[in-house]
C-alpha cells in the first residue's frame, strides 16, 4: 500500500479520537460544572446514555456488513453519521439556557446523537481498515498508521480546549472547539473517501448467528485478551488527574503529563510496527507490556513534587502505549478466518463494545474502591489507596491479559500467522 493510500485511510481517526476526551471527560464536567446541574440527575442520564450506547455496537457491526457488497454503501454510511456526529457535537457544547431538567433532556439527546453517530463510524472505518489487505504485515502498518494520526487527535483535544477556556471561558472556549472538530471532521472524511484504497468485499455468504460469528477459537481468545488488557489502560486513564492533582500535587501540570504520554505512543508506533514484523505482533506487544508494567510499579514510588520522575514514567508508559493501540486490532484482524471475513463489520462492533465496557468498568471499580478505602479527592493526607489502585489494579489486569494471550493464542499469532507469512 501507497504512503498516500495509508495518510488517506488514517486522515479520519484524527478526528474520531479528537472528539473521546470532550465526549467522555469534558463533557460531565462542562454541564456539572459550568451548567451547575446536580451530579445525581447528571450520572443518571450519562449511565443511561452510555448504556444505550455500548449496547448497539454490534447491530451496527451487522448493518455494516449487511450493506457491504452495495456500491459505495460504506462511504455514504460514513459521510451520514460524520454529518450526524458533527451536529450532536456542536449542539453538545452550545446548550440553551433552559432549566434544569430541559438541559438534561438536552444533554441525553445530544449523546444520543454524537454517541450512535460515533459508533457508527468507527466500526466502519476500523472494518475498513481491516479489509485493506490480507497481509499480516500490511496490516500492522495500517493499524499503526491510523493510531497514530488518533494520537494527534487526542493531543489536540487535550490541548487546544483547554487554552481557549483559559482565554475565553468555558462556554466560547468549547463551542470554538465543537465548531473546528465538525469542520475537521468532514475534511478529513472527504480525505479518507478519495485517497484511501478501497476495501476489498468478503464473499457473499449467508449471515452468521452471533454463536457462529464467535466460534473460531482465536478470535474468541484475542477479544477476551483486548478486554482485560483495555481495562489495564482504562484504569488509569480514569484516575491519572486524580493521581497528578493529590500525589504528584501539580494539577498545573495535567497538560505537559499528558502530552508526555500520548506523544511518547506516537513516537514509539513506527517502532512496535518493524518489531512486530521481525518477531511477530504478540511478542512485540509483550515488550510493550513490561514497559507498560515497569512504568506502573515506578509510579507507585511517585511523591510530591516529583514532576521530573513522573514526567518519565509517563514517557515509558507512553512508550508502551504504542504496542497497545497498535497490534491489538490487527491481531484480531489476523485471526478472523477467511471463512468468517463477512463478520467483520460485527466483530469490530465487539471490538468497540468491549473497549467502551472496559472503560465503564474501570470507573466502576476504581471510584468506588476509591471511596471505600478512604480516599477523599484534594486530601493529600489518604492517597495510598490511590496511588495502590492507580499502580497494582492496572498491573493485576495486564498480567490477566498476557496469561490470555500467551497461555492459549501464542501458537497462532507466533506459529500459524508466520507459517501463513512465509508462505
Amino acid at each position: 500500500m501507497t504512503k498516500v493510500g495509508l495518510l488517506g485511510y488514517s486522515a479520519l481517526s484524527l478526528p474520531l479520537a479528537m472528539s473521546m476526551m470532550p465526549i467522555y471527560m469534558i463533557s460531565p464536567k462542562f454541564y456539572g460544572d459550568v451548567l451547575g446541574l446536580e451530579l445525581a440527575a447528571l450520572g443518571a442520564v450519562l449511565f443511561l446514555t452510555r448504556l444505550l450506547d455500548t449496547a448497539q455496537d454490534p447491530w451496527l457491526g451487522r448493518l455494516v456488513d449487511a450493506v457491504q457488497r452495495r456500491q459505495n454503501a460504506w462511504a455514504w454510511l460514513m459521510f451520514g453519521a460524520a454529518c450526524v456526529l458533527g451536529v450532536g457535537f456542536v449542539l453538545l457544547f452550545t446548550p440553551p439556557a433552559w432549566s434544569d431538567t430541559g438541559l438534561l433532556v438536552w444533554l441525553a439527546g445530544s449523546l444520543v446523537l454524537v454517541y450512535g453517530a460515533h459508533s457508527l463510524l468507527s466500526v466502519c472505518y476500523l472494518t475498513w481498515g481491516a479489509r485493506l489487505t490480507d497481509d499480516l504485515n500490511g496490516r500492522a502498518r495500517v493499524t499503526a498508521w491510523r493510531e497514530a494520526f488518533g494520537l494527534v487527535g487526542v493531543i489536540t483535544a487535550s490541548v487546544l480546549p483547554a487554552v481557549w477556556v483559559t482565554q475565553h471561558g468555558a462556554r466560547v472556549g468549547y463551542q470554538w472547539f465543537a465548531w473546528l472538530f465538525a469542520a475537521c471532521l468532514l475534511l478529513l472524511l472527504g480525505c479518507t473517501l478519495v485517497w484511501s484504497p478501497k476495501p476489498q468485499p468478503a464473499p457473499k455468504q449467508a449471515r452468521e448467528r452471533w454463536r457462529e460469528a464467535l466460534a473460531p477459537p482465536d478470535v474468541r481468545r484475542v477479544l477476551w485478551f483486548y478486554l482485560f488488557n483495555a481495562i489495564s489502560v482504562a484504569v488509569p486513564a480514569t484516575l491519572v488527574l486524580f493521581f497528578i492533582a493529590d500525589v504528584v500535587q501539580s494539577p498545573e501540570q495535567a497538560g505537559l503529563f499528558l502530552g508526555l504520554y500520548f506523544l511518547a505512543g506516537m513516537l514509539a508506533l513506527p517502532l512496535w510496527v518493524m518489531l512486530a514484523d521481525r518477531i511477530g505482533k504478540a511478542p512485540a506487544w509483550l515488550i510493550g507490556s513490561v514497559l507498560a508494567a515497569v512504568s506502573l510499579l515506578c509510579a507507585y514510588w511517585v511523591g510530591a513534587g516529583d514532576i521530573f520522575f513522573y514526567g518519565l514514567v509517563c514517557v515509558v508508559a507512553g512508550a508502551g502505549l504504542g504496542a497497545d493501540v497498535a497490534l491489538p486490532p490487527a491481531m484480531l484482524a489476523d485471526a478472523i478466518p477467511p471463512t468468517h471475513r463477512q463478520s467483520t463489520g460485527f466483530y469490530f462492533g465487539i471490538w468497540v463494545l468491549l473497549g467502551k465496557f472496559a472503560l465503564a468498568l474501570a470507573a466502576g471499580l476504581a471510584l468506588p474502591a476509591l471511596q471505600l478505602f478512604g480516599y477523599q479527592p484534594g486530601r493529600t493526607d489518604s492517597v495510598l489507596p490511590l496511588s495502590l489502585l492507580y499502580t497494582l489494579l492496572p498491573l493485576f489486569f495486564k498480567l490477566i491479559a498476557m496469561g490470555v494471550l500467551f497461555s492459549s493464542a501464542f501458537e497462532y499469532f507466533f506459529t500459524r500467522a508466520h507459517a501463513r507469512k512465509e508462505s
